[in-house]
């Protein structure tokens, strides 16, 4: 049995940070039903297309295990389907802007009248102020949750992570949210509004650069590159390139073959636990001793030159010898690896973080599978749904229409061109 089978979830969500929530609870077990209008569907499906005639990956890597639905919510009869819908799904997904569901007629009051269990999650850009109407992107939520000024080196702009913490890492905190509803209700039999805000999202991720805002009253942050070159540090916590966030120095450093191939580089950690092994390692045993390295506090304001000095070492080395030398000894090491090895990386493949999926219109592709391993609960990635694929089987499994319902509500318009949910 799966963690969430039996869970009901009504999918009203579209692009990148709902469907990364809604996925995640359908790995779980939840039947996910993805509403999406007919002839149309959700924006990504057609975003970034590689195949033609074939979903995008955009769209096919955020949507599965889910069934899709087609359904004009402006139609009379849709309105009775989403009616139908709501009483019997235990939770509501949705990221549209801020008043759609109003306007729709199922804002939160009305939704409770239907169904008083029922969970209404929603992603917004902002938290309730002034700029809770603003339209967000996953940039602007970078931006606004103080990661872009923090990224980056000192000398240059603010930088944006290749890290989709706005749109995808506000979906992990939605379904968070979502599943300590459903455990509240259990026990109150009430359902309740989930707010997540990407740029809350985006902060609560970026907490330890908030701490060191706060340090900077104390005097300057010590731990930083600019601290050891003598630069003078500002008002709000600067941008630290490649340094560690915590408080153990790090940098990204080359490695053997870096001219040519630019994903060459290790993440070195100087932990003070294994500093005199670092030093045999880079044959400078003497730093061991010698007043000014011995110790971490004494090291701090000569950072550059002793990286500077393990990076010597490291361009003698691949970054993966640099990991079967350093990891015997408990050195912190990790190669930068590039999206192409993390995709043909066997391990992954074996644990079903990387997974080959099939899919009827673009052939098999690879996705990234369900980074949380239950083992009471395991995941099998299926594909993503063809658009209203399932709208048949959901009208009459889950709402119980027969032959004339099914007939009135296809002539009504409110469902498109009904077909039976592929093989």
């Amino acid at each position: 049995m799966k963690a969430l089978e039996g869970v009901k979830i009504l999918d009203f969500t579209h692009v990148q940070s709902g469907p990364t929530c809604t996925q995640l609870l359908a790995w779980f077990g939840a039947d996910v039903i993805k509403v999406e209008r007919p002839g149309v569907g959700d924006a990504t499906r057609k975003q970034l297309v590689d195949v033609p005639g074939a979903d995008s990956l955009y769209f096919t890597m955020l949507n599965h295990n889910k069934r899709s639905i087609t359904l004009n919510t402006k139609n009379e009869t849709g309105k009775e389907v989403l009616t139908r819908l709501i009483k019997e799904c235990d939770v509501l997904v949705e990221n549209f802007a801020p008043g759609a569901l109003d306007r729709m007629g199922f804002g939160w009051e009305a939704i409770q009248k239907l169904n008083p269990r029922m969970i209404m999650a929603s992603v917004k850009g902002f938290g309730p102020g002034k700029y809770e109407d603003c339209k967000v992107y996953e940039n602007v939520a970078q931006c606004a949750g103080g990661s872009a000024s923090t990224t980056g080196f000192l000398d240059g702009p603010p930088v944006v992570t290749g890290a989709q913490i706005g749109d995808s890492g506000t979906g992990l905190h939605l379904a968070l949210g979502i599943v300590t509803a459903l455990f509240q209700r259990e026990r109150s039999g009430r359902g309740q509004k989930v707010l997540a805000p990407m740029q809350d999202g985006v902060l609560n991720l970026c907490r330890v650069k908030l701490r060191d805002q706060q340090r900077l009253a104390a005097g300057p942050l010590k731990e930083y590159s600019q601290f050891g070159e003598g630069i003078p540090f500002g008002e709000a916590t600067p941008r630290a390139g490649n340094d560690s966030g915590g408080g153990q120095p790090g940098r990204i450093l080359k490695c053997k073959g870096w001219e040519n191939d630019p994903n060459a580089y290790t993440y070195f950690i100087t932990q003070a636990a294994v500093w005199e092994k670092i030093c045999d390692v880079i044959g400078e045993p003497e730093w061991k001793t010698r007043p000014g390295y011995a110790t971490p506090p004494e090291r701090l304001d000569k950072l550059n030159e002793i990286f500077d000095r393990i990076e010597q070492w490291t361009m003698t080395k691949t970054k993966f010898e640099v990991m079967d030398i350093c990891n015997p000894l408990d050195i912190p090491v990790g190669p930068i690896l590039s999206m192409k090895e993390i995709m043909e990386d066997e391990g992954l493949q074996k644990t079903g973080t990387i997974v080959k999926v099939p899919h009827p219109e673009r052939g098999d592709y690879y996705t990234v599978g369900c980074p949380i391993k239950m083992s009471d609960s395991p995941v099998e990635v299926t594909r993503s749904p063809l658009l209203g694929e399932h709208t048949l089987e959901i009208l009459k499994d889950v709402l119980g229409y027969d032959g004339e319902d099914l007939a009135r509500v296809t002539e009504s318009g409110a469902v498109g061109e009904l077909k039976q949910a592929a093989e």
